[in-house]
């Protein structure tokens, strides 16, 4: 099963697949090459079950979820069962766990999407729904190893909300999708964390015209595109 795909700097074209790991497309000739390992199902952690292990109360299989890449060429992956995010280095090879938390766990889908903001200095990362049903955007250092309290909240949502993917505009605000049927659309935060607007469905008409939405993009020229789960 593919999930998420996004460019590198030099234009190459990566897709995370659930068996495969990351693998790589010529978009001109439509050519596939492995790029990673598949990323390794961890057992949950416990007393007994010492690292590496997931944060997680029960063991459950990996799910790369969303990728972006640093100025570098890593590529950092998502995990939303294994409330982990990847790293995998320059040139391919081995995903590396590069941070977990407990607070990524979900009993269905956890840490979701990914961006590395303008600045390149921070990872932003969403929970769809943790252990307590809260849904959040968090950020962390761009840095080689981050500390569990480097792990900032950015945004706490509404019960009921389930942020999803998301992207920054021009202007360094972050649309964020919002993926349940009861509010399904996307909201418009500033740089602070505070919600400046949204565009959702109506309350009687839960799939239109979004119906959970599950990430965004821009065009660079004057629109969003929003795929719809």
């Amino acid at each position: 099963a593919n999930s998420c795909l996004a460019f590198d700097g030099s234009g190459k074209l990566y897709v995370l697949n659930t068996q495969l790991g990351m693998y790589r497309l010529d978009t001109g000739t439509g050519a596939q090459e492995a790029y990673s390992a598949p990323f390794p199902n961890l057992p949950a952690c416990s007393l007994l079950q010492k690292a590496p292990c997931s944060p997680t109360p029960v063991n459950l299989p990996a799910l790369p979820n969303d990728v972006a890449f640093d100025a570098a060429g890593d590529a950092y992956v998502t995990d939303s069962m294994q409330a982990t995010i990847w790293r995998v280095p320059a040139g391919g090879g081995a995903p590396q766990i590069w941070f977990q938390s407990s607070k990524f766990a979900s009993p269905y889908i956890g840490v979701n999407g990914l961006r590395i903001d303008p600045t390149r200095t921070k990872v932003y990362v969403s929970v769809t729904t943790d252990l307590l049903a809260g849904s959040y955007i968090y950020t962390l250092p761009l840095v080689a190893a981050p500390q569990a309290s480097d792990l900032k909240v950015f945004k706490k949502f509404a019960l009921g909300e389930a942020a999803d993917g998301f992207a920054f505009g021009a202007t360094g605000d972050l649309y964020v999708t919002l993926a349940l049927p009861t509010t399904s659309g996307f909201v418009v935060l500033g740089p602070d964390g505070v919600e400046k607007r949204r565009s959702v469905s109506p309350l009687l008409s839960p799939t239109v015209p979004y119906d959970s939405p599950a990430n965004l993009a821009f065009d660079g020229v004057d629109s969003l595109f929003v795929v719809n789960h």
